[in-house]
């Protein structure tokens, strides 16, 4: 059985993998359209000009969907919607143009071969599904006798979709399982420093075609007297802590906010949208989920530092190293305080502790300097 929170992180792992397989694909997909527009123009005096319009509107189509589709919380049904315009689109220029003798019925198979990239394999099986009866309603509806005198019209093409989904759904599927082992942390399955690293990669990318100033914030988290749990009870017990600690933070977090385990006892957080104050109001939320994992015999506290970029945007260079100074400078000023507290470096990167003043997080008993 899939823990909830084991669920959230697939979904996660799966919505940021869709993301980025489509801005991968934009470049690749322009040129698929330029080499059929060239084609159709090609063609164009001997099959009339009705092609270039359901390519065109698939075209705008997918430019829709990729602009709405990085910013949603749920890219896959944008991706969905601009996908599904590309077996439509063929299916009216086979419909326009020959019908069941139409050259264009093998192009049924291009739509297909990026059906595993994006969608797991109920989606594939859908996507396979919907393709086989837009083929059917342009070719077989259109011209059943020509069909019925001639089913490999139909048979070639229709085993060429079904073949090429397969064998792409083999490729996706390896390449799936390959991606979610590099990000993975083994023993809490949280994701690992290498997802952080690309997640911080597409957050420069971002900042320079970005125009709107979005805030960032940065929680760094780190166990309390972890390695006297170690010493005391052994690394076993110490395990068990972490596989709860981790549940309990992923439980505390929305499924669309990435948690990273980047040490031994070492958590981080990346909150993209959310100001200095409400990455306080999550890390105190973190804190507590921690705390609540306390066993009798094994005392469990967390201490957490916050940074923020308040204003990130096309003029502003996304620096993390700066912003994780200001963390792991505010962690240590938790450890100092006492330790199980929440302490903010700054509503900016580089402010002078001395500029700062002490105002108590809400629900913790301990401060935080802002």
């Amino acid at each position: 059985m899939v823990s909830s929170g084991e669920g959230r992180l697939r979904a996660q792992l799966h919505r940021e993998r869709l993301v980025d397989i489509e801005t991968r694909l934009v470049p690749y997909r322009r040129s698929a359209f330029l080499v059929l527009a060239v084609a159709l123009l090609s063609c164009g005096p001997f099959l009339g000009w009705w092609w270039l319009v359901p390519l065109g509107v698939a075209a705008i189509g997918f430019a829709v969907a990729d602009h709405f589709l990085a910013q949603s919380e749920n890219p896959a049904r944008w991706a969905a919607a601009g996908w599904a315009l590309s077996p439509v689109a063929i299916a009216v220029s086979v419909a326009l143009i020959g019908a069941a003798d139409s050259p264009a019925v093998a192009w049924f198979a291009l739509p297909a071969t990026t059906l595993a990239t994006r969608f797991e394999r109920r989606g594939v099986i859908i996507g396979v599904g919907y393709i086989v009866l837009l083929m059917l309603a342009s070719t077989l509806a259109v011209e059943p006798s020509v069909v019925a005198d001639d089913p490999t019209l139909l048979v070639f093409p229709l085993a060429l979709v079904i073949a090429v989904a397969i064998l792409s759904g083999a490729v996706a599927g390896s390449d799936r399982e390959h991606r979610r082992e590099a990000v993975l942390d083994q023993l809490t399955g949280l994701l690992n420093r290498t997802a952080l690293t690309q997640r911080l990669a597409e957050l420069e990318q971002a900042t320079t075609r970005n125009p709107n100033a979005t805030p960032v914030g940065f929680l760094l988290c780190d166990l309390d007297h972890f390695k006297d749990i170690n010493d005391r009870h052994g690394h076993a017990a110490g395990d068990t802590v972490l596989r709860d600690v981790a549940y309990a933070l992923r439980e505390a977090l929305r499924p669309t906010d990435p948690i990273y385990r980047v040490g031994g006892e070492e958590f981080a957080v990346l909150l993209v949208g959310a100001t200095q104050d409400a990455s306080a109001e999550v890390a105190e939320r973190l804190r507590a989920a921690a705390l609540s994992c306390s066993r009798r015999d094994i005392p469990v506290t967390m201490s957490v530092g916050v940074a923020a970029v308040p204003a990130l945007g096309r003029s502003t260079d996304f620096d993390f190293a700066a912003l994780f100074e200001d963390a792991d400078r505010a962690l240590y000023e938790a450890k100092e305080l006492g330790r199980n507290c929440v302490v903010c470096a700054g509503p900016t990167a580089h402010e002078a502790p001395e500029d700062r003043e002490e105002l108590l997080v809400p629900g913790s008993e301990r401060p935080r300097s802002v």
